[in-house]
């Protein structure tokens, strides 16, 4: 029976008459196609009509067209077998034609896949797909002016979302998807002429429809034969971001983040961190610094999120800086670290108040061990990424963290720290677990411990020699707080050891026994009003930091004189020692007596003994007082009478140098000065504290009068002066013009 649905097809073709009348360009393009589609293209007519298309390649737009047409009446009439040997041919025609007419056969060869891409039909879907990306791997000669590539991106991101019954028919469109995307991703990344692929609408539909079938990784039976769409999207994920110039890196890591917002994959952390390790081993290197300030960016956005998301964000963070620390990491060295402690310190401001919101408590529930679980991971980031940055910039990073840490006795409702995770920044050989406890230290060879040291670097001894009072100051204003507890002890003395294996040198070695000895004489002072236990883990304190330094320094002398002193403290005081007093119930006294003679160590002997091993002996016979800044001296301020006074002082200004020995007497009678300008404006009255302030302000009015009479005053004019009505000479001032120059002055 015959097919009369064909015999209309050919019809030109049965009639000799009319088909002599057709176009050529038409006739060649009818041969191509056999009466019976099983049998596929007629390869001798189709090597007959590229012939043909190459030596007239000005009627190649005509043949697109009439290939367009047939395709579409097929596609309508459901003659698949035809519309696959048009897309053949098509195929064929635009691997073999280069030429500047090739851009009207692309217009027709796009719109023929736009038709098979709009079918419901998978295999067409498929078809057209497998053809745009031959036709994206093709470099055109020309370019074109008006192509547009939106339909594709939509259509290709809709197919990467298919929900498709069957999942080998789901999987295969899928795939098809994502190659598509690939393919226009080609086409258009190094086209200047076209529309932007980079653009946020593009972007905002290409990046979440990879991350969905790289999120996606389950697969049937077939495809554990072949490529994945997880594997085939990861290498399309990484082809778009190794592509992505300066200003693209922003449009191309934004979708990802909003997408971990909208599916909630911020806590589950895997899947994230796999994300922007992709990104950050796909894009170039010195790139690499924006995607961690966008990270940055995300977690401010993210401050009132839950901890879990934080988390997250954070954990990202770890993984991406690590990875630009080994690359370039720009101008975001201190950014990433004054962030993280912002957001620590938010933390644990959300953990003591309970609520993200301060003014309406109780809004939103806080899970404390959540919060603390995110307060790790930020302590983790730091320190990981700390360890990754060259020496210099970890000292700078140390000193940069330390000006975060909160002034001793300004946040005194601030937990104190359980963990040593905080000196990874200056424990570089793991001596930091041999010191978890002072009591354990006080032993007469330290050779157990298996202490690594090493010598000293350039870029060590340059920080200590600008920081190292900063240091000093902070372990000794620490110890006299009197809210200190047994960790902070314990924390105290493992900074004190670990900068004398990693950070000291001879000079600094004089400095640190200079501090402990000051601790010594802080803990017997009765100005200073401390605890009983306070001044006993002071003495403590001191006496395991010179017992561990006198072995570092292996000057035989001063090591006997320690251990001397410690005998005799395990005899008669041992509430003087770490033993006793870093316990579950401390034994110490009721009141501590005046100690004296060998309870105590001695500065005059410690620097006869070291003094006879080529140390500094002026420097070690000078009692260590910590140097206050006018950063100190502000923030210590506690009384109207300190602030009035401070006023006055900036009224006259007075300019303090202290020598690179530190001066007792200065310090003293900086001391005493202070002590009686306080007394005045506590205790004198109010109208002699005003007229004396009423004094200084108007003499300091004067001479602002008269700086701006100065500046102000218009010049002696050359035609000569007047005499006021108070009988004073003035300079009369005229307008320019109206001043008479000598010849010589005028040209």
């Amino acid at each position: 029976m015959k097919n009369y649905s064909q015999i209309g097809r050919f019809s030109p073709r049965v009639c000799g008459c009319c088909g002599a009348l057709r176009p050529r360009y038409k006739r060649l393009v009818d041969n191509i196609f056999p009466e019976d589609p099983e049998d596929g293209l007629v390869k001798a007519n189709m090597e007959k009509l590229t012939f043909y298309a190459l030596s007239a390649p000005e009627k190649l737009d005509r043949i697109g067209a009439y290939l367009s047409e047939r395709l579409s009446r097929d596609v309508a009439r459901h003659r698949y077998g035809y519309v696959c040997i048009a897309m053949e041919a098509l195929d064929q025609l635009l691997m073999a034609c280069h030429c500047q007419s090739i851009n009207l056969f692309v217009e027709s060869f796009l719109k023929m896949v736009r038709k098979l891409l709009e079918a419901d039909k998978p295999n067409l879907q498929i078809l057209g797909t497998n053809s745009f990306v031959k036709f994206a791997n093709i470099e055109e000669d020309t370019p074109s002016y008006h192509r547009s590539y939106d339909f594709f991106v939509s259509r290709f991101s809709e197919m990467c979302h298919s929900n498709y019954e069957d999942p080998d028919i789901r999987t295969k469109i899928r795939m098809a998807g994502i190659k598509g995307l690939q393919g226009v991703v080609r086409k258009t990344v190094n086209d200047e002429l076209q529309a932007n692929i980079w653009d946020p609408q593009h972007m905002d539909k290409i990046v979440p429809s990879l991350l969905f079938n790289l999120q996606s990784g389950e697969g049937t039976e077939s495809e554990k034969e072949r490529e994945s769409p997880a594997e085939l999207t990861e290498r399309c994920f990484r082809e778009l971001l190794g592509r992505s110039a300066y200003g693209n890196i922003k449009n191309a890591v934004t979708p990802v983040l909003m997408h971990l917002d909208n599916h909630s994959l911020w806590e589950g952390k895997t899947f994230a961190v796999r994300c922007f390790k992709i990104i950050m081993y796909s894009i170039q290197s010195q790139h690499s610094h924006l995607v961690i300030q966008q990270l940055l960016g995300h977690l401010d956005a993210n401050s009132k999120s839950s901890a879990t998301v934080r988390a997250g964000i954070v954990e990202v963070l770890l993984e991406s800086a690590a990875i630009a620390a080994s690359g370039s990491v720009g101008p975001t060295v201190l950014e990433v670290f004054n962030t993280l402690l912002r957001h620590l310190r938010l933390s644990v401001d959300y953990e003591l108040t309970g609520s993200y919101d301060r003014i309406n408590i109780g809004t939103k529930i806080i899970k404390e061990h959540e919060e603390r679980q995110l307060q790790e991971a930020v302590i983790r980031t730091i320190g990981s990424f700390a360890n990754t940055l060259p020496t210099y910039q970890r000292s700078e990073v140390m000193l940069f963290i330390m000006g975060k840490v909160p002034i001793p006795g300004m946040h005194p409702t601030l937990p104190s720290t359980g963990s040593g995770t905080d000196l990874i920044l200056i424990d570089r050989h793991d001596n930091l677990p041999k010191f978890s406890t002072i009591r354990l230290v006080i032993i007469s060879d330290i050779s157990v411990l298996k202490l690594k040291v090493d010598k000293c670097s350039r870029q060590d001894n340059l920080f200590m020699k600008k920081h190292a009072q900063h240091l000093y100051r902070h372990i000794y204003l620490c110890s006299k707080e009197q809210s200190s507890m047994q960790p902070h002890f314990e924390k105290l003395y493992s900074l004190l050891a670990l900068i004398s294996m990693e950070l000291a040198n001879e000079e600094v070695v004089v400095d640190l026994i200079r501090v402990a000895l000051a601790l010594q004489d802080l803990a017997l002072s009765s100005e200073e009003m401390l605890p009983v236990y306070n001044r006993c883990a002071i003495h403590a304190l001191s006496s395991a930091y010179l017992n561990l330094i006198s072995q570092l320094t292996t000057v035989p002398a001063f090591c006997q004189h320690v251990h001397e002193v410690i005998e005799m403290r395990q005899k008669e005081s041992p509430y003087l020692l770490p033993e006793d007093v870093f316990i579950e119930n401390p034994k110490i006294p009721k009141t501590l007596e005046k100690l004296e003679g060998e309870l105590l160590f001695q500065q005059a002997k410690i620097t006869e003994v070291l003094g006879g091993s080529g140390y500094n002996t002026e420097r070690l016979a000078t009692p260590y007082v910590p140097q206050f800044t006018d950063e100190d001296r502000l923030s210590k301020r506690k009384s109207v009478g300190e602030t009035i006074s401070l006023q006055v002082e900036l009224n006259g200004v007075k300019l303090c140098v202290y020598s690179p020995v530190d001066s007792v007497g200065v310090e003293e009678q900086e001391k005493e000065r202070r002590r009686q300008v306080v007394e005045k404006f506590q205790k004198a009255p109010f109208e002699e504290i005003a007229a004396h302030c009423g004094a200084r302000a108007t003499m300091l009015q004067s001479k602002l009068n008269q700086i701006f009479e100065i500046t102000i005053r218009p010049p002696p004019s050359p035609s000569g002066t007047i005499t006021s009505s108070y009988g004073q000479t003035q300079s009369r001032s005229v307008p320019v013009y109206e001043m008479k120059f000598p010849d010589l002055c005028v040209y």
